[in-house]
């Protein structure tokens, strides 16, 4: 089979799944019941990807192209588009978003057509540069799009030395006296300019935080296998 086929061939399958001769879970969907399944799915491929299992990654993005389809066709039964509204959709915003690929547009470094990228979004019709950052977003994450779209940082040792001095500025606003709002906003003013602090090092705090964790977990890990190494070479029992 052709990739178009194929493609045509798992949207028929949704479409059985759907119907009334299919799957009784399947029916009983909704866009709403299908959010936490989309981010699933889009955290399993992120997994995949940082651990460079490329095999692995081809499934899972099977899985994340499935809920596109999924909720095309719930759409689709309430009237409101389709998997072919979906796909004119994006094919059209990446032309239109690339017009020195599909135009006569020039555009001589990726921090130009950054900005030509965001002046297109404004003439869409967004009111703001950070319109479109998704409220849903880890809030790590979207502290990172909405610095990154409200002005582009690039690192030198200035801005590095202003973001840890605000940092410290902040840590020096906590006293004994702090209560526990005055505490959440101190901490969240910190959380933000840490995110900015480690941008202004081309770095993603996002990434970083999920290394931590992973080296978090793997140090309790770790000392459990010891106690159970030294368990079984003195015949002695965790349980």
């Amino acid at each position: 089979m052709t990739i178009g086929e194929k493609f045509e061939h798992l949207v028929a399958i949704m479409a059985r799944l759907r119907s009334e001769a299919g799957c009784i879970w399947d029916r009983q969907q909704t866009h709403a019941s299908l959010r936490q399944y989309l981010l699933e799915e889009a955290y399993e491929v992120l997994e995949t990807i940082d651990h460079e299992d490329h095999a692995e990654l081809g499934k899972e993005l099977g899985d994340l192209l499935l809920q596109v389809v999924f909720h095309a066709q719930v759409a689709q039964e309430h009237g409101r588009f389709d998997i072919a509204t979906v796909i004119e959709n994006i094919s059209e915003k990446m032309i239109r978003r690339h017009p020195h690929v599909f135009g006569d547009e020039k555009v001589a470094s990726v921090a130009e057509q950054k900005l030509r990228w965001e002046e297109l979004k404004k003439q869409e019709g967004k009111k703001s540069v950070i319109d479109g950052v998704p409220r849903a977003l880890p809030a790590l994450q979207r502290a990172a799009r909405l610095q990154q779209k409200a002005n582009a940082i690039t690192m030198n040792y200035e801005q590095v030395q202003a973001h840890w001095q605000a940092l410290h500025r902040l840590h020096e606003q906590i006293t004994p006296m702090s209560n526990h709002d005055q505490l959440q906003s101190v901490y969240g003013d910190m959380l933000f300019a840490l995110v900015s602090f480690g941008r202004s090092l081309e770095l993603n705090a996002e990434d970083a935080l999920r290394e931590a964790c992973k080296r978090f977990i793997h140090a309790p890990q770790r000392e459990e296998d010891k106690k159970e190494a030294n368990a079984s070479s003195t015949g002695e029992s965790l349980v």
